[in-house]
């Protein structure tokens, strides 16, 4: 499905309305202090106390700005605001939960500049012709359960309920004992609710725009992920009576697989990446040579055969180390997505609209995985990136600065106006 607008974007034809920007860095401010760290920082781990405190501020806010509130088996959370027409709505939001040290921007500047758009429009007294709805997703993040992305992808159909219900997290609990837990598992059947688009705003995360300048991202799409976790088994021995070429050193194993992994990458170019993120050594003394050990490994491209290509290269690489140091290795596949491509007039859209606003704007994709690739599977999306100083994300040192979450919410709010007018082609 393609939409388009009644009225093409242009200087003359944007509408005048402006978000607030006091008002919009206030939420996230009082955000911000749910689940606060030392360092400025936020940990908002999903569906843990502070995850719930930081749910019931949000959807206190979407009740007194009149929303109707949805909230599925998953604890997705959807405020809708009516259109003049029925159908479904477009939607834009993203996440409210964090990593362990994050910062207050990622995720929650998607929810907090939707709900500043519904303001936005309340103030004025503007009734758009579709609705308008703003959904924060259950464990974007996946630091407390994994996949990541998990509410989107159930949402979208991609992941079931039921399996997403019963993943175990890292303190041993499942998802549906923690839903049930903060009150969070709701009466709506997953995959129930239609979108007509998609928009998400985003920082970038990355060092991208900030270097060039740049103060408005066009996303494309959004790369490829492989997560692997590998064990290699070996024996344990003295570290000082084993002569070196007697060893089966499990630690050199995970070592040479993480610098394979990394050469790889360089090789390989373009948009390839790879992060050994994870490495861990039993029994873990300084004068035993290791029999376990475990890492993951995070291979991302935007190309799906190139990524598929850079997983056959390293497996071909490991191969070869376990052969050569007496090793056992065996994979484990953490998650796996396929790249995503946006729609391609959703793109032009955001394009056009932070052209016509007076901002600089640069095409790109996206290294992180965001709701928005899920959402993309069952409705037309983009995303907006505004810069991250230093492009630091996952970090209590995470900021961008007032003016750009302006100026991408803004945008934001126009590209939801043109699309809450838009008509099925």
């Amino acid at each position: 499905m393609s939409l388009t607008t009644d009225t093409p974007v242009t200087r003359r034809s944007l509408s005048p309305l402006r978000i607030n920007r006091d008002r919009l860095l206030h939420r996230l401010d009082q955000l911000a202090q749910v689940g606060a760290i030392e360092g400025g920082g936020v940990c908002r781990l999903a569906l843990t106390d502070a995850d719930k405190a930081g749910r019931d501020l949000v959807v206190s806010w979407m009740e007194a700005l009149g929303l109707t509130i949805t909230i599925d088996q998953l604890g997705n959370v959807v405020g809708t605001r009516p259109g003049l027409e029925a159908g479904p709505p477009v939607m834009t939001g993203s996440h409210i939960d964090t990593v362990a040290t994050g910062g207050r921007y990622d995720g929650n500047l998607g929810v907090l500049a939707g709900l500043e758009v519904i303001e936005t429009l309340n103030e004025q007294n503007i009734q758009t012709r579709y609705p308008l709805a703003v959904a924060f997703f259950t464990n974007e993040e996946g630091a407390r359960f994994h996949p990541d992305m998990m509410g989107s992808w159930v949402f979208s159909g991609g992941l079931s309920v039921e399996a997403a219900l019963a993943e175990v997290g890292t303190d041993g609990t499942t998802v549906a004992e923690n839903l049930d837990r903060i009150g969070y598992a709701g009466p709506v059947p997953c995959g129930s609710q239609p979108v007509k688009a998609f928009v998400e705003l985003h920082v970038e995360q990355g060092p991208v725009l900030e270097r060039e300048g740049i103060q408005i991202g066009a996303v494309t799409g959004v790369q490829g992920m492989s997560w692997q976790e590998f064990t290699v088994k070996g024996v344990s021995n003295h570290a000082g009576t084993t002569p070196m070429a007697l060893r089966h050193d499990a630690g050199y194993g995970a070592s040479a697989i993480a610098v394979a992994a990394r050469q790889l990458a360089q090789k390989m170019g373009g948009n390839q990446v790879a992060t050994v993120g994870s490495i861990q050594l039993k029994p873990g003394l300084v004068n035993v040579i290791a029999k376990e050990a475990k890492l993951t490994v995070d291979l991302r491209n935007t190309d799906s055969d190139l990524l598929k290509q850079a997983e056959a290269e390293l497996q071909t690489q490991i191969e070869a180390i376990a052969t050569a140091e007496g090793l056992e290795v065996t994979a484990q596949s953490l998650a796996r997505f396929e790249p995503v491509s946006f729609d391609a007039a959703m793109i032009d859209a955001v394009e056009r609209t932070a052209q016509a606003l007076g901002c600089s704007v640069k095409r790109m994709p996206s290294g992180a995985g965001h709701d928005a690739g899920m959402i993309a599977a069952i409705a037309p999306t983009a995303m907006i990136f505004v810069p991250s100083v230093n492009g630091l994300s996952h970090n209590v040192n995470e900021y961008t600065a007032p003016e750009d979450l302006e100026n991408g919410s803004n945008v934001l709010l126009q590209v939801l106006l043109q699309l809450a007018e838009a008509s099925d082609r």
